[in-house]
């Protein structure tokens, strides 16, 4: 029995008491901003209610997590301060675990604001800074036992050889989450697409995500509306769909375990049709039977 509790535990990672399989299957996290100034969809839902609205939409469009933030990321963002992190988030975690029956992921980089977004039932922190910019962040999120997505960032971004100075900064989160006593079961990465990274270098990143998976963890992948996009089709935020589902069809073949995302239902869709192509082996199915079989 105990081997085979160890065994689960090593197949999978549980977020809000829900299994997600580390391997051979990419999960849909979606992008709930409850800020005024986000890049792509600042001030649209401010308001409990608002993003209430959005949540509803996003779980009956097959989000498999929601990632709340309180603060803006965007370049040039404007800081706010910790009380009013904490006055933009704690209603909307405390309502959206209350309503709904999925996964509350918090987006804060602040050790004071990660504990309160914890104790109103957030189910995972994910950290844009790798614990790199608040020093209590390891201890919090170790405390808490629950696990945490950790993204590769750096306040210089001059690289010598860029993928093996990603790789380097990323060992050296590891090293500060495993000082903490996070356990490493509990840890997603994320290669911080649109941070400190020269386009270039951010679709140098998406092309290598598989080397991420040589640090033992799993990946997150989020690229969704980003610059990369937009440069890269000379089209702006709001027609970035098709961008953004491109990245996440290399990410479901590059085996990421979770893509994050703003439009749900589009994304799922093709995370489904990339897998089921992926999973092909020439046995005769009946139409809906394999997503039947990864349900849940």
């Amino acid at each position: 029995m105990r081997e085979q509790v160890r065994e689960t535990e090593e197949k999978h990672i549980m977020i809000g008491g829900k299994p997600f399989l580390r391997q051979g299957k990419t999960y849909v996290m979606g992008i709930l901003n409850v800020t005024p100034d986000s890049f792509s969809d600042g001030g649209r839902y401010c308001r409990p209610e608002d993003a209430l609205r959005r949540a509803e939409e996003m779980t009956r469009e097959g989000a498999d997590v929601i990632d709340i933030g309180g603060e803006s990321t965007r370049p040039g963002y404007s800081q706010i301060t910790v009380q009013e992190e904490i006055r933009r988030i704690v209603p909307v975690v405390k309502a959206v675990r209350a309503r709904f029956d999925v996964p509350v992921s918090l987006d804060t980089c602040k050790a004071e604001v990660a504990r309160a977004g914890l104790e109103a039932g957030a189910d995972m922190i994910n950290d844009i800074w790798g614990l790199k910019h608040d020093d209590k962040m390891a201890g919090v999120i170790a405390d808490s036992g629950r696990p945490c997505c950790l993204m590769h960032n750096r306040k210089d971004p001059v690289y010598g050889d860029f993928l093996q100075d990603m790789m380097g900064d990323l060992r050296e989160t590891l090293a500060l989450a495993e000082k903490a006593g996070i356990k490493k079961e509990n840890i997603l990465l994320d290669p911080g697409i649109g941070f400190a990274k020269s386009y270039e270098q951010n679709l140098l990143a998406i092309k290598n995500l598989e080397r991420l998976k040589e640090l033992g963890c799993p990946v997150l992948l989020g690229c969704s509306r980003k610059s990369v996009i937009g440069l890269t089709l000379d089209l702006p935020v709001e027609d970035r769909l098709e961008g953004t589902i491109a990245t996440t069809v290399l990410a479901v073949t590059k085996g990421c375990m979770f893509v994050r995302v703003h439009d749900i239902k589009e994304n799922v869709r093709a995370v489904r049709m990339t897998e089921a192509v992926l999973g092909s082996d020439g046995r005769e199915r009946r139409p809906g039977e394999e997503r039947k079989q990864h349900a849940g």
